[in-house]
């Protein structure tokens, strides 16, 4: 999702983009760089890495490091700046670490009793100002799943919209693996984002959660007990999982797909016409990835083309 996201967005960044490595591998930072050499965007892209090998002290200061250069760009230079961190969550282990070794006492869950002031000393200072802006992207490992976790917790508290993979999703073969009920946006607002925007994503998260109720009774009892109106919520939702799905541009090596970026008022216009079992009588297949398509066919993905035909 990362390399994605660099893929996609440094490419059309105007300012400069900076990724900070926190205890990555090396190998996984060389792969990077030449990623990012290929694409043609490594003169306006920074990379800064404390390798998981490296003393628990340089992994800790190392985002304190990317935040300083960010801040460098927006305040001297006056250009924006597009900060990507990976991963977050080895910033809090790093400081743990640091907390040891100077003999503090733990506190809950085994972190540092300092955790909530270190994250936000490194988070507050992602501002912007009159000149210039950072905006962050970051990856968040949470602990065995559990977002009740301190370490995850005091992260989220501090971001304006979360994007939550599921493993469950995965497993079904829907990638991206995001899951639409647990993840959130504050700029999700009539005001930010538009009425017509805010109105169908309210709906698709309300029939989405409606087909999860249903599972149960669709386990227990099968999909032919269900009312009429059940039938068409999950259609409804079937459908929308797949629509949701999208072939990479980082992953063609894997999946044979050539990658897509879908446009937002496609988007949009997709789910509405979902809603309104306009696809209803076509299988679900139509709506996943490229199914049915040459996936190097240059015309769009699937869904896009199917628009077009229809």
């Amino acid at each position: 999702m990362i390399t994605e996201l660099i893929n996609n967005t440094v490419g059309k960044h105007k300012g400069v983009s900076i990724f900070c490595g926190i205890g990555e591998r090396s190998r996984e930072a060389e792969e990077l760089y030449r990623d990012i050499q290929a694409a043609g965007v490594l003169d306006n892209t920074v990379m800064i890495f404390g390798q998981m090998n490296e003393p628990p002290g340089a992994r800790y200061l190392v985002g304190h490091a990317a935040l300083t250069m960010a801040e460098y760009f927006r305040d001297e230079t006056k250009q924006d700046v597009l900060l990507l961190i990976d991963n977050i969550f080895r910033f809090i282990q790093a400081g743990a670490e640091v907390s040891g070794l100077l003999g503090n006492m733990p506190s809950r869950v085994g972190y540092q009793p300092t955790l909530a002031t270190e994250i936000a000393a490194l988070q507050e200072r992602i501002s912007n100002t009159a000149t210039g802006a950072i905006t962050s992207i970051q990856a968040v490992y949470v602990p065995a799943d559990d977002f009740t976790d301190p370490s995850a917790t005091h992260t989220f508290a501090h971001l304006s919209a979360s994007i939550i993979l599921s493993r469950k999703r995965a497993s079904e073969g829907l990638y991206p693996a995001v899951d639409p009920l647990l993840s959130w946006s504050k700029m999700l607002t009539p005001l930010v984002v538009g009425e017509r925007h805010y109105k169908v994503a309210l709906q698709v998260r309300r029939t989405l959660a409606e087909y999860e109720e249903l599972k149960d009774i669709i386990a227990m009892l099968g999909l032919e007990e269900l009312s009429q109106n059940d039938r068409q919520v999950v259609n409804r939702a079937r459908r929308l999982e797949r629509f949701f799905t999208q072939p990479f541009v980082t992953t063609e090596q894997f999946t044979g797909y050539s990658g897509r970026v879908v446009e937002l008022e496609d988007a949009i216009e997709g789910c509405e016409r979902i809603l309104n079992d306009e696809f209803a009588d076509r299988p679900e297949s139509d709506l996943y990835m490229n199914q049915g398509n040459n996936p190097k066919d240059d015309e769009g993905s699937g869904m896009n083309k199917y628009f077009r035909k229809h």
